[in-house]
């Protein structure tokens, strides 16, 4: 795919374009924020590297590693805007068997600048993952949204679930026998579950560590508001873009692997068309029905018995 390609239904840029609907940027994020106007972006949303060694980063001491990501946590804070929020999606350092939690050490970073709070430490939890012999395996990952003020965006609604007991009512009071929950569905908490992406999952490609669409496309929709910008400075394969793409937002981000910078655009374009496999947002997580036969239960009074 040819960016700048006028057949697309949407507008593709390689570089800095306020009149692009995507710009993916292909080279270090520092150099793009600094062509991004000050207080221009409505969310920052990403995952950056662990510092684990993977293939597209260089595992390098944690001080170089926190000052590499201050620097572009104290820029992005100056191109959001005043009722915007940062997502910054974070898991475990591990090494020789410990963990160093990554958000504990990012937490600093983030509210030294003037204004930033933390409205939510978002636990992403999932089912699958790597199996650990001396710890329990982890199978969770956080999402730390901060604010840069507080007045901010917040669409509750649009990001609602449906309510488990729906047909629950009020049993005493003024409001007896009518419905408790809220109509719309209920506030979605600060534990999400959501599949990571693995080998079976739709949206895989080549990419390690990979943004499942459905976990950018909730905060997309609760934190912004539609033809807003939404920054990812590790852009990665491009979910962030497809998530915007999806929420009828725009997007911009960088990415400096070569391959990962093709294959987004590519899922960009596939998106933008309507034809890219993603896992739709909400869509229940499959159990696997057991072949174990059922035994009978027993009483209490059976089990007393014996």
């Amino acid at each position: 795919m040819k960016i700048g390609d006028t057949d697309l239904p949407i507008k593709i840029a390689s570089d800095y374009d306020p009149s692009a609907d995507v710009i993916y940027f292909p080279g270090n994020c520092l150099k793009l924020l600094d062509k991004i106007p000050d207080n221009s972006i409505s969310l920052i949303v990403t995952s950056p590297p662990y510092n684990l060694g993977k293939p597209y980063e260089h595992k390098i001491d944690q001080e170089d590693y926190l000052k590499q990501q201050g620097e572009v946590i104290e820029k992005c804070i100056t191109k959001l805007s005043s009722d915007g929020s940062i997502c910054w999606q974070v898991g475990n350092y591990v090494e020789n068997g410990y963990i160093v939690p990554l958000d504990v050490l990012l937490y600093p970073l983030f509210v030294k600048h003037e204004g930033i709070k933390l409205r939510n430490r978002i636990m992403w939890h999932f089912g699958h993952g790597l199996h650990a012999s001396k710890r329990f395996s982890g199978r969770y990952e956080v999402i730390l949204w901060f604010t840069k003020t507080n007045n901010y965006i917040f669409n509750l609604d649009s990001v609602r679930m449906p309510q488990k007991y729906p047909d629950k009512k009020y049993f005493r009071g003024k409001r007896k026998g009518e419905i408790s929950g809220n109509p719309k569905g209920k506030n979605p908490s600060d534990v999400w579950e959501i599949p990571n992406v693995k080998w079976n999952h739709p949206e895989k490609t080549i990419h390690p560590c990979q943004f499942p669409v459905e976990l950018v496309e909730r905060l997309i929709l609760a934190l912004t508001n539609e033809n807003d910008w939404i920054l990812d400075p590790f852009m990665g394969v491009g979910s962030t873009a497809i998530a915007a793409i999806k929420c009828n937002r725009k997007a911009i981000g960088a990415e400096i692997v070569e391959e990962y910078v093709k294959i987004g655009l590519d899922r960009v374009k596939k998106a933008s068309e309507g034809t890219l496999k993603v896992r739709p947002m909400w869509k229940p997580i499959y159990e696997p029905k057991s072949k174990v036969k059922k035994t009978a239960k027993c009483t209490l009074d059976e089990v007393i018995s014996v």
